[in-house]
Order: structure tokens, then C-alpha cells, then sequence
């Protein structure tokens, strides 16, 4: 029975590890990184700052994406890409008020 409880639990490590990646909380404010990963089909993506940070965003109705002052569709996103993103800090979670591709 010990076995199995420890067989169990070097599951859910690793499990817990292989999920997704470690993402970092800011306070709201404007950052400039680079695009890590993008998921279309969860309208998300990661950003990499400047400063390291890794930030999981997940675009809501009002998030903003433009690439020289005109607004394009989530699909021009890229991994890669050089970003300036506006978040609001909510709890725990942020929310992209604006995405501006610079890149």
C-alpha cells in the first residue's frame, strides 16, 4: 500500500510539472517583452519581459491588439514578436487591456 502511495504521488509531480508553463503575477502597468507561445484556439499568450517575467494572458473583450496604430485580429499574433501589453492586475489573474505589436 506504501508503494502504491508513493508511486501515486511521483505521478502528480510530475504531472504538476509538465503542465504548462510558470507564469508570473505583476502589478497593473504597461510591460515590453517578447511572445513566447501563442494559443489560438484559448485566445492566450505568453509574454516574456524584459525584466523575466512570464505573463499568461488571456485576451477578454475588451483587450485591444493593434500593429502600427491599426487594430488587427488575434491571428497576427506570432511567437517571437516584440509586444508592449497593458495588463490590469484582478486578484491573481491579469487581463490584457491592450496588446500594441511592435515587432
Amino acid at each position: 500500500m506504501r508503494i502504491t502511495f508513493i508511486s501515486i504521488l511521483t505521478v502528480l509531480f510530475f504531472t504538476v510539472l509538465s503542465c504548462g508553463h510558470q507564469t508570473d503575477v505583476v502589478e497593473s502597468g504597461t510591460y515590453d517583452g517578447t511572445i513566447q507561445k501563442v494559443k489560438p484556439e484559448e485566445k492566450e499568450i505568453y509574454v516574456k519581459t524584459e525584466n523575466g517575467k512570464t505573463l499568461e494572458l488571456y485576451f477578454i473583450e475588451e483587450t485591444k491588439l493593434t500593429e502600427n496604430g491599426n487594430s488587427v485580429e488575434f491571428k497576427a499574433l506570432e511567437s517571437g514578436q516584440k509586444v508592449s501589453v497593458k495588463v490590469k492586475k484582478v486578484g491573481k489573474r491579469l487581463d490584457p487591456l491592450s496588446v500594441k505589436i511592435i515587432d
